[in-house]
């Protein structure tokens, strides 16, 4: 079934329904009452406009979108009496997705031949629940090629959908259920964009009603309920050097919700109401290759680019008007990884393979690590434990500390690569190499 698309220009025009108006009657002897009422208010506005969810694992770096997790301290070792393989799929096709969670099914992605595809698998026993297929096939360029033109994009679930980009930048909900596809946009025939060079490499991000993506040469918001495009906003020129690589992802600065959009060229906040850039910075990368997630602390964003180094953006607003200035720049390069913080210092993985920490205050290097791990790393941070997954399908379990690298634990898991995001579901440890999903419980 695939319900009615509402098509909107790059002019960011809003067709969502606003709040409703609520009209508030005070009575004389029950001011108590009115301020639970009014707090209760107050929270359900919040909670309509910020991302709340059941899962710790339900999206590109899991449910707050900056690769933490909260439930609850992590055991000190990963050895194999205390990390213990749960159950390991059948061989799957490859895929570069992540795997994510609605807390009872797993959900992850597959490339086969000429078809792409959503495999559920029951999180407890790896049971396979359905599997739902669409035609996908393309080829990334000859220089890439070595990586495969496997899918890329890691889905989300919310609201008992998935959401997954397919790689010729086809946006498809499914009912995570039954695997039904409710709707789809595919945004090249749409909106007569050019198909991605390196395919739908940005990751949906999700709140409670919508679904946010960077395709189509553009950023978008979409009802999750119908598929209606509420509006498209910083268009670019698609192709070879237009379409993102990098995920969006939420931030609250300056007491303003933003969603932080970082385009192969500029990082941007933009207004999740009605799609308007509140400000923007130029962030420079070697062709363009702005691949990480750029992470927010306090009153600015942490970004590193392959060519441009890392830097850090203070934003603000004064009398209505933002800004964005450079606070910090330095020349370590990140790449693929995407950050993590704790206590003020972010840690990352680097394009030269090593591991790295830094000051998030004023960009001092406080320390690289001689150790080379791969070339690429995967990280979701629990207080000041870092778990770490490399491209061989090492796992790390890594102590945040500011003076010194501190490996607490690690071990091969089974063979095969893995370049896809690790996933953290209470104390179960979700992972997707090339061709299989292995689940393990971590236990105390």
């Amino acid at each position: 079934m695939i319900k009615k698309l509402v098509s909107n220009n790059l002019n960011s025009v809003t067709i969502d329904e606003p709040l409703a108006n609520y009209e508030l009657t005070l009575h004389p002897h029950k001011p108590f009452l009115y301020a639970i009422f009014l707090g209760l208010f107050v929270a359900l506005l919040g909670w309509m406009t910020y991302p709340v969810h059941g899962s710790n694992w339900n999206q590109w770096r899991g449910s707050l979108g900056d690769g933490s997790h909260t439930s609850g301290p992590w055991p000190a070792s990963i050895d194999e009496k205390t990390l213990v393989t749960k159950w390991s799929s059948e061989k799957l096709g490859a895929s570069y997705s992540g795997p994510i969670t609605d807390g009872n099914l797993v959900f992850t992605t597959e490339s086969s031949e000429d078809k792409e595809s959503v495999l559920a698998f029951t999180l407890k026993d790896g049971k396979l629940k359905w599997k739902q297929n669409w035609s996908g096939k393309m080829k990334v360029p000859f220089f890439a090629a070595r990586n495969g033109s496997w899918i890329r994009s890691t889905p989300a679930v919310a609201n008992g959908r998935i959401f997954v980009g397919g790689m010729r930048d086809h946006l498809l909900c499914l009912n995570s259920k039954s695997g039904e596809i409710e709707w789809e946009i595919d945004f090249p025939k749409k909106f007569k964009s050019p198909l991605p060079d390196f395919g739908f490499a940005s990751s949906p991000l999700v709140d409670q009603k919508h679904v946010y993506v960077q395709a189509g040469a553009s950023f978008n918001k979409i009802d999750q309920e119908t598929g209606t495009i509420i509006w498209r906003t910083i268009g670019d020129k698609g192709g070879m050097w237009g379409s993102a690589f990098s995920s969006p992802t939420f931030a609250k600065i300056d007491g303003q919700n933003q969603i932080l959009v970082l385009t192969r060229s500029d990082l941007n906040g933009i207004n999740p109401e009605d799609g308007k850039a509140l400000w923007k910075m130029p962030i420079k990368a070697f062709r363009g290759m702005n691949i990480l997630t750029p992470l927010p602390f306090k009153d600015g964003i942490f970004t590193s680019a392959y060519g441009g180094g890392s830097s850090f953006i203070r934003v603000g607003n004064k009398q209505n008007k933002w800004s964005a200035t450079l606070k910090w720049k330095n020349k370590s390069q990140g790449y693929m990884c995407s950050p993590v913080q704790y206590d003020g210092k972010a840690y990352l993985h680097l394009r030269n393979n090593r591991f790295a920490c830094f000051d998030l205050e004023t960009g001092k290097e406080e320390w690289v690590s001689s150790k080379s791990f791969g070339k690429y790393m995967s990280l979701i941070i629990n207080n000041d434990k870092i778990l770490a997954l490399n491209q061989k399908g090492i796992l790390y379990l890594i102590q945040a500390n500011p003076k010194k690298l501190n490996i607490l634990s690690e071990r091969r898991l089974p063979k095969g690569e893995s370049w896809a995001h690790l996933g953290v579901q209470n104390r179960m440890v979700m992972v997707r190499s090339l061709n299989r999903l292995h689940v393990f419980d971590w236990k105390i």
